[in-house]
């Protein structure tokens, strides 16, 4: 193996329905014998990523795989002292036969937020754990514009239907709360109990970094506008640095919006857990925006290496175009709220 000819490697992420993700550990007769990793292999000469998946997984696992209920996911580079190797990721959500180790290795269903107990972990595989953390869907606030008893009656009926992640923003009665004390106080009435209702339903709830750096140690991440992250540009490119830097613990989350190739760089840079790029396509809030389109946003995202939404018009059925163009998954304002039946009309807010 070496830098300029990376072992290719098609991998595959089996998918329970209720998350958990199928790892193996490698037999003892290869290198890192014991350690944990995500089933697949090499890709022989010939075949295509989705070929040699299928190959891997019937000679491994003793299944077979539906292209339909398969997809790309990711690619993704590991740079291991021997070598470098390039990883095709697939979502694997459903298959035929009974799952058996044909090469003597153990089998574990894995939730990707419990893996203390499972062991090592392959390096290669414990980034792409982290990433399915990360749920498909990432709501924005409305709560300026719905009032605080609407947002949160939608809220709590929208998790109670499609559990995601949130971002509490809210930057225009942030402007407003600095002069009016009474403002201040709703808003962070607002927050609180919005982030109580995502601990409610086990949904991870991170601020905007418009909202005072007091509110971002509650929170179970902070996301940055892209001039925030521009100023940290200066911070060493290492694990938790920018969380180091605001006194965070390393399990706080960090997202960045972004808008073209510079600022996802610099996300990666930073060490983001995500990104969110767009506008992918055109919004009624801003008519008339250059947008992205699909085909920039994909090429975009091949850049990177790290999870990145798509925002900018997207409601719940673009969420399979947005994988296909190799989005982790879609970020949005109304259009991933449900209508509630109880204060849907209550337009009332402080100011």
């Amino acid at each position: 193996m070496s830098e300029g000819n990376p072992v290719h490697v098609a991998v595959g992420l089996l998918m329970q329905s209720d998350q958990q993700v199928l790892l193996t550990s490698r037999p003892v007769d290869k290198p890192w014998a014991y350690w944990w990793e995500l089933p697949g292999g090499k890709i022989e000469a010939g075949e295509s990523p989705q070929q040699a998946l299928a190959r891997e997984l019937q000679e491994e696992l003793n299944i077979l795989i539906d292209p339909a209920h398969s997809s790309h996911w990711r690619t993704t580079h590991y740079h291991y002292p021997s070598g470098t190797v390039k990883l095709e990721f697939f979502l694997v959500r459903q298959w035929s036969g009974r799952l058996t180790p044909l090469e003597g290795q153990q089998l574990a269903w894995v939730t990707p937020t419990k893996l203390a107990d499972i062991g090592p972990i392959l390096p290669a595989t414990l980034p792409i754990l982290r990433w399915l953390r990360l749920p498909a869907t990432y709501l924005i606030s409305s709560a300026f514009e719905l009032g605080t008893e609407s947002w949160l009656n939608r809220l709590a009926d929208t998790l109670q239907a499609q559990p995601g992640m949130v971002q509490f923003r809210e930057p225009q009665w942030q402007q407003a709360a600095r002069s009016c004390v009474q403002t201040k106080t709703a808003l962070q009435d607002c927050w609180t109990r919005t982030l109580a209702l995502c601990r409610h339903h086990a949904v991870p709830c991170l601020v905007n970094s418009v909202h005072p750096q007091a509110w971002w140690t509650k929170a179970d991440g902070v996301h940055l506008r892209s001039h925030d992250a521009h100023a940290l540009s200066a911070l060493p490119s290492r694990p938790y640095a920018v969380q180091a830097h605001f006194g965070l613990s390393a399990h706080h989350l960090l997202g960045m919006s972004t808008h073209h190739q510079q600022e996802l760089q610099l996300a990666a840079r930073l060490q983001a857990d995500f990104a969110v790029l767009g506008p992918v396509l055109p919004t009624a809030s801003h008519p008339g925006e250059p947008t992205l389109g699909w085909t920039q946003f994909e090429q975009l995202c091949q850049q990177v290496e790290l999870p990145v939404y798509a925002l900018g018009g997207q409601s719940p059925d673009h969420l399979a175009t947005a994988r296909t163009h190799q989005a982790h998954g879609i970020a949005g304002i109304s259009r991933l709220l449900l209508s509630s039946t109880q204060g849907s009309h209550d337009h009332s807010r402080t100011p």
